[in-house]
C-alpha cells in the first residue's frame, strides 16, 4: 500500500483526532496547511498530490512514523482485549444507539455548539477505547453552528457557511445497487426524506441525517442546516427527523440497538419509534409494548434551567407526530399525556424533557447535586413519591484523557507513571505516583503550555486586529504572569461578568506590581440571546479600557480548538455559575489533566470534587432566596479569593523559582480528581449500571443510578 493511500485510511476514521502521533505525521508534512484546513486531515490531503506527498515524506523521513501509525490504527480496530469483550459482551449483538443533538468531535466538524456536543463526542471515544458497541445518532448540520465576529463595538455578529462533505471524513450510506440510502418521515404537512452519512470514531460508528435532499419541499432541505436555528416549529420538526428518522436509519442499515441512550430531551421521540416498531413486529398495540420499549431506554436530562427545556403546542406536535400517532393507535389527548407533567392538565404544553423522563427506565442527572435538582424540578411526574424516591439518579460527567492530555504532559506521565498508565487511568492508586514528579520538572512543563497558549491567543489576537481594520495589539501578555481562562456559553446563569461588578479591585488585581494576573476569555451567546450578546460586549469593552487593556483579552471563535489551547496553557480556570443552575460543567475537568486548577463556585461537578487542596472555592456553597444577593455575595467572594489565597500562592516562590504550593496543589488535584472525571469512568459506569440491563443481561446487577 502506498503512503498517499495508508495517510487516506489514517484521514478517514476520527481515530486520529485523539492520537498526537497520527495529527504529528499530517502536521509535520505541511505546517501552514494542517493550520489553514483547520487540522483536517481529509481537507489537506485534498490540497497535495500523491507525488507531493511522496516527495514530502521522503524529504523529512516520515515513511517509518507513517506506517506505524497506520499498523497501530489497525491493531486497535482489530483488537478483542478491551473491557467491552470481558464485561459487555450482550452489546456486540444489541449496541447502544447514543441520540444527540450535537457531536463535538473535533472542530473541523462544526456539528456542535457547547458542552454537550464536546460530551457526545467525548462518550463515542471513550466506548471506542473501551470497546462497548454504540453507534451515535445524530444531524448533519451542513452550516453547522455559527462563525462568531466582533464589530467595532464589541457586538456578536453570527455567519453561517456551508460545509463540504467531500472534505470530512464522512461516507454516504448506500443500499445494495449503490444508490444513496433514504429513510422517510412523516408530518401532517409534509414527507421528508433523509440522507445518511457516516463517519467512523475509533471502533464505533457515527450516523448523521441530512434533509437536503432534492425530493423534500424547500423548507426541509433547510430543515438541518443550522445547528439550534428557526422556531420552535425547525426545532420540533428536528427532533423528529433526530429521534424518528434516527431510528429508521439504523433499521435501513440492518444495525439492531439493543439500548437508546438520549442524550437530552431532544431525541425523546426516538422512543416512540421504538414502541412502533415493536408494534409492527409483535402485532400488539402501544399499551402492551410502552414498557418494553421503556425498558430499553436511558434518559439523561442536562439542564437545570427551566427555560432549557423544549415545550411545544399541542397543535405543533399533532401538526409534527399526527402521522406517527395514528400508527401508534392512540389519541391526541394521549399522545399530549406524554410529554405533560400534569396528564390532565390540556393547558400545559408538551415537554420534550417529560416524554423522556416518563418513556425511560433509568433517568440520571449528570453530577450528584444536579441530582438533587433534578428530583425536585420533575418531582411532578411522581406525585406519590417523596422527593428522595424521585427515580432520577446521577452518573457524573467526565472528559475523555487522550483528546485533551496535552503532549507535554503525556510525556511527563509517560516518563513517571506506569507503562500501562492510560489503561489504569481510572484507578485511584496508579495517580499516587504523580507526587513522586519533581517539582522543578512539573513547573517546567507548566512554562511551556502556557508560553505555547499566549503564542496562540497573540495569533488570534493580531487576527481579529485584521478582521476589524484595527492596529495590531501591543504584546503584553506575559507567559509569566497568573493566567485565568473563562470560555464557556454566554448566557445570564453563568454570570460572565461577575468580576466586573467592581472596575477598581478589578483594575488592582491584575496590575499589581509584584502579582499581576491575565484574564483570558472566549464563548458565543446563542443568536437569540440578547442578555448573553450583552455580556460579550461588557468583557470587549473591558478589554478596550485602558486599566485593562492587555490584562483582559477577548478570543473570538470559541471552539473545540481554542478551548483545547485553553485547558491546556491556563493556571486557573475560573467557573461562577449561579448555585444550584451548573449541571456539571465539564471544561474544568479538562485543565485537571494539564495540571491546571480550578477556582469555581461549588456547583456541579465542582462540588463533588472540591477537597480543600485540590484547588480553589467561591463562597461555600450558598443559595440565597434573592439572585441579586447571591450574585453580590459570590462576587466578594471571588475577589477575596484571588486577591488571599490563589494569586500569593502563585507567586509564593523559592530560590529555585518555583512555588511550591501551588505546585502540590496541582499534584493533588490530578492525584485525586484525574480518575474520577474521566469519560472513560463516565461510560463504564453507563455500561454496568443501565446499558446491561437495558439489552436484556437479565443477570446484571441492575439498580437506580443513584
Amino acid at each position: 500500500m502506498k503512503t498517499a493511500e495508508r495517510l487516506r485510511e489514517l484521514a478517514r476514521n476520527l481515530y486520529w483526532s485523539w492520537h498526537p502521533r497520527v495529527m504529528s505525521v499530517f502536521r509535520d508534512l505541511d505546517r501552514a496547511l494542517w493550520r489553514e484546513v483547520n487540522h483536517n486531515p481529509v481537507a489537506f490531503l485534498a490540497r497535495l498530490s500523491e507525488e507531493a506527498i511522496e516527495q514530502k515524506t521522503a524529504e523529512l523521513a516520515l515513511e517509518a512514523r507513517i506506517t506505524q501509525a497506520f499498523h497501530r490504527l489497525r491493531e486497535y480496530l482489530d483488537s478483542t482485549e478491551t473491557w467491552g469483550a470481558r464485561h459487555a459482551g450482550i452489546l456486540r449483538v444489541r449496541p447502544v444507539a447514543y441520540f444527540s443533538a450535537e457531536f463535538g468531535l473535533h472542530e473541523s466538524i462544526p456539528i456542535y455548539s457547547g458542552g454537550l456536543g464536546v460530551l457526545a463526542g467525548d462518550h463515542l471515544k471513550a466506548a471506542s477505547d473501551l470497546g462497548v458497541p454504540l453507534v451515535g445518532v445524530g444531524l448533519f448540520y451542513a452550516k453547522g453552528y455559527f462563525d462568531q465576529r466582533l464589530d467595532p463595538n464589541g457586538w456578536q455578529q453570527e455567519t453561517y457557511s456551508a460545509t463540504d462533505t467531500g472534505l470530512l471524513a464522512l461516507e454516504m450510506a448506500r443500499d445494495a445497487a449503490g444508490r444513496p440510502l433514504r429513510v422517510q418521515v412523516q408530518t401532517r404537512s409534509s414527507e421528508m426524506q433523509a440522507e445518511i452519512w457516516t463517519t467512523q470514531v475509533g471502533r464505533n460508528r457515527l450516523v448523521l441525517l441530512d434533509t437536503n435532499v432534492e425530493t423534500n419541499a424547500p423548507q426541509d432541505r433547510l430543515l438541518t442546516a443550522q445547528l439550534y436555528g428557526g422556531d420552535a416549529r425547525t426545532r420540533i420538526r428536528q427532533e423528529l427527523v433526530l429521534g424518528v428518522g434516527g431510528m429508521r436509519a439504523l433499521a435501513a442499515m440492518d444495525l439492531q440497538p439493543g439500548v437508546l441512550h438520549l442524550n437530552e430531551g431532544h431525541s425523546a421521540f426516538a422512543v416512540l419509534e421504538m414502541a412502533r416498531s415493536l408494534m409492527e413486529r409483535d402485532g400488539r398495540p402501544f399499551a402492551a409494548v410502552r414498557e418494553a420499549a421503556a425498558a430499553m431506554s436511558v434518559f439523561t436530562t442536562h439542564t437545570p434551567v427551566a427555560a432549557g427545556h423544549d415545550r411545544f403546542a399541542p397543535e405543533l406536535v399533532e401538526e409534527t407526530l399526527g402521522p406517527l400517532r395514528e400508527q401508534l393507535g392512540i389519541s391526541l389527548d394521549e399522545l399530549l399525556a406524554l410529554g405533560r407533567v400534569d396528564a390532565r392538565d390540556r393547558g400545559e404544553p408538551f415537554c420534550m424533557t417529560v416524554l423522556g423522563l416518563r418513556m425511560a427506565h433509568s433517568r440520571n442527572a449528570v453530577s450528584p447535586l444536579h441530582g438533587r435538582v433534578s428530583r425536585a424540578m420533575w418531582r411532578g411526574l411522581w406525585p406519590n413519591l417523596s422527593e428522595e424516591q424521585v427515580p432520577i439518579g446521577h452518573i457524573t460527567n467526565g472528559v475523555h484523557l487522550a483528546t485533551w492530555l496535552s503532549v507535554p504532559m503525556a510525556m511527563l506521565y509517560i516518563r513517571h507513571l506506569p507503562s500501562d498508565w492510560q489503561e489504569q487511568r481510572n484507578s485511584v492508586r496508579m495517580w499516587d505516583v504523580v507526587d513522586q514528579i519533581d517539582e522543578e520538572e512539573f513547573w517546567e512543563q507548566q512554562q511551556i503550555l502556557k508560553a505555547s497558549l499566549v503564542e496562540f491567543v497573540r495569533r488570534r489576537l493580531r487576527r481579529q486586529a485584521q478582521a476589524r481594520n484595527e492596529p495590531e495589539p501591543e504584546p503584553r501578555l506575559d507567559a509569566s504572569a497568573l493566567t485565568i481562562g473563562f470560555a464557556r456559553r454566554f448566557t445570564g446563569y453563568k454570570r460572565a461578568g461577575l468580576l466586573f461588578r467592581d472596575l477598581d479591585r478589578l483594575a488592582r488585581l491584575v496590575n499589581h506590581p509584584e502579582r499581576p494576573v491575565q484574564i483570558l476569555y472566549a464563548g458565543k451567546a446563542h443568536p437569540n440571546d440578547e442578555a448573553g450578546k450583552r455580556l460579550i460586549q461588557q468583557v470587549f469593552e473591558a478589554t478596550r479600557n485602558p486599566r485593562f487593556a492587555g490584562r483582559i483579552v477577548f478570543i473570538e471563535n470559541y471552539d473545540i480548538n481554542v478551548g483545547r489551547h485553553l485547558a491546556q496553557g491556563v493556571d486557573l480556570w475560573l467557573n461562577t455559575p449561579r448555585r444550584p443552575l451548573e449541571a456539571c460543567g465539564t471544561s474544568g475537568q479538562k485543565v485537571i489533566l494539564n495540571g491546571g486548577l480550578n477556582l469555581s463556585v461549588l456547583d456541579g461537578w465542582w462540588a463533588q470534587a472540591y477537597d480543600g487542596t485540590n484547588g480553589f472555592a467561591i463562597g461555600t456553597g450558598g443559595e440565597h432566596a434573592d439572585p441579586a444577593r447571591q450574585d453580590q455575595l459570590d462576587a466578594l467572594a471571588l475577589y477575596d479569593v484571588l486577591e488571599n489565597e490563589v494569586a500569593p500562592m502563585f507567586y509564593d516562590r523559592d530560590s529555585d523559582g518555583v512555588p511550591r504550593r501551588w505546585v502540590a496543589r496541582q499534584k493533588n488535584a490530578i492525584r485525586t480528581l484525574a480518575w474520577r472525571f474521566s469519560a472513560q469512568r463516565m461510560v463504564i459506569e453507563y455500561a454496568l449500571k443501565c446499558y446491561l440491563a437495558a439489552a436484556g443481561d437479565l443477570t446484571s446487577d441492575f439498580r437506580s443510578v443513584d
